[in-house]
């Protein structure tokens, strides 16, 4: 397969764009299914995060395998195209089943439901990311050139996100203005990110051309492979690196709306706020603020992490997110303009939290062959995979746990003005800040320290061309 220096532009482009899918659909779940479960659907807070921390512990259960699976996958269209062909359309599908809960009075029943239309739509999320993010080492050897590739797929990760935070709400609302409800708004939204995230894998399928696999010999078995993966000590600081940095990100999206709507506008379930002069949706202004800051900054720090190195340009970034998430926790009720300010200011800083742990981890790989003389992409990517749903479902759970016993309450159906009580707001306020704070601060030290600088890098590829040439058979 080319390396990123013979790819044209469009290809990289084309790549980038397969982000999209992945992108705009897992924003919509952090951001949006937590206060879709409680708000629309009508289903306990704790019994929303026993179903979705179920569903994804089942899938995520399997992301190791399906990265083996890709590994060792030999047909004439490579390892990870017959994925991309296969899986695409079903992952666009069953976004839609997710957002379709059935209008049930039993508790249990809708429980039932929602843990089962995570577990598909988690599993089909797998068959078509791992062998999607498996292909970066291939395409960009480097370790600068993998910053640059990786920018061009950030790119249209938070392109997507963008577009999501804003359109969702609005979409929603002009539904409901129509006489349809809220949840068939949301389902509109499924429909449209789902179909078109499919698109880019199809065409990435039938674009590139995969280089036959190196040399290799005798595979591990899965158990003894997954010892040496968790060997490789810069693998375990990319591992707490991703757990820590994605938490914090998710806990973030995810309690957000809660903020806005109960602390910040005081329970106004109609809230707006003029953006430009365009009355828009409190919840699509915040989060428009925060990605457009995310993007328009995210050139900056690529060129930061290539004139320095990573680990430098996500301590800086991180650091503003940390300083606006804390001050967060100080926001008093009406305080738009200043709410809005921290938003821009967090999405400066969000930008290394997207870009920078993605470009750092395809670096373990060659660190990886150099120990084992083997190329096993598809069982870190699997392996991050899983560790990434494993966050993602923990923080779920444990927020949607704090929020029911802290006596969150679902608003009645027609209500246009709800109060939470007094210990459901600071539960709020708790979770969006200094809890999510502390997990930045864990991943800012495991980055301080991570191992692989761009010298140590560059020494590990010197080495593994140098035992190339003396067995040109695995080159």
């Amino acid at each position: 397969m080319d390396t990123s220096r013979s790819l044209s532009l469009w290809k990289k482009v084309l790549y980038g764009a397969g982000d999209w899918g992945l992108s705009s659909s897992g924003v919509m779940r952090s951001v949006f299914y937590a206060i879709y479960l409680t708000d629309v659907v009508g289903l306990d807070a704790r019994l929303a995060s026993i179903g979705a921390l179920i569903g994804i512990l089942w899938d995520a259960l399997n992301d190791p395998f399906v990265g083996r699976i890709s590994d060792r996958l030999r047909t004439r269209w490579g390892r990870r195209r017959p994925f991309l062909l296969v899986f695409a359309l079903p992952f666009g599908l069953s976004f839609i089943l997710l957002w379709a809960a059935p209008d049930w009075d039993s508790q249990a029943a809708l429980m039932a439901y929602v843990t089962l239309a995570y577990m598909l739509f988690d599993t089909l999320t797998t068959f078509v990311a791992i062998p999607f993010l498996s292909l970066t080492p291939e395409l960009a050897p480097d370790y600068d050139d993998r910053t640059t590739l990786t920018g061009y797929r950030i790119f249209f990760q938070l392109t997507a996100s963008l577009v999501m935070v804003v359109t969702a709400p609005l979409i929603v609302e002009g539904m409901v203005a129509r006489g349809f409800s809220q949840q068939q708004g949301f389902i509109l939204v499924a429909a449209l990110f789902g179909l078109t995230g499919a698109l880019p894998f199809l065409l990435i399928a039938l674009t590139f051309q995969e280089r036959p696999p190196r040399a290799e010999s005798e595979t591990l078995p899965l158990r003894t492979t997954l010892k040496v993966a968790w060997s490789n000590v810069p693998f375990r600081f990319a591992v707490g690196i991703h757990l820590l940095n994605w938490a914090a990100v998710d806990m973030v999206a995810m309690v957000t709306p809660f903020f806005l709507l109960y602390w910040v506008s005081s329970g106004n379930l109609l809230a707006k706020v003029s953006l430009f002069g365009t009355p828009v949706a409190l919840e699509s202004a915040f989060f428009g603020l925060l990605m457009t800051a995310c993007i328009l900054s995210l050139p900056f720090w690529l060129w930061f992490a290539r004139k320095r190195n990573k680990q430098d340009a996500y301590l800086f970034g991180m650091t503003l997110f940390l300083g606006a998430e804390l001050l967060l926790f100080f926001i008093q009720p009406g305080q738009i303009g200043l709410t809005l300010g921290l938003a821009t200011l967090a999405g400066v800083g969000i930008a290394t939290a997207y870009a920078l742990p993605d470009s750092i981890f395809p670096d373990i790989l060659e660190w990886d062959e150099l120990r084992t003389r083997r190329r096993q992409e598809g069982i870190y990517y699997g392996a991050r995979a899983f560790l990434r749903k494993l966050s993602a479902a923990m923080t779920l759970f444990l927020a949607l746990q704090f929020l029911g016993w802290s006596g969150y309450q679902t608003p009645p159906a027609e209500a246009l003005v709800f109060q939470q009580s007094d210990s459901a707001l600071l539960a709020i306020r708790l979770l969006i800040s200094p809890i999510g704070g502390l997990m930045i601060l864990g991943a800012l030290l495991l980055a301080r320290f991570y191992p692989l600088t761009r010298d140590r890098h560059a020494r590990i590829r010197r080495l593994l061309a140098r035992r190339r040439k003396v067995q040109p058979g695995e080159s």
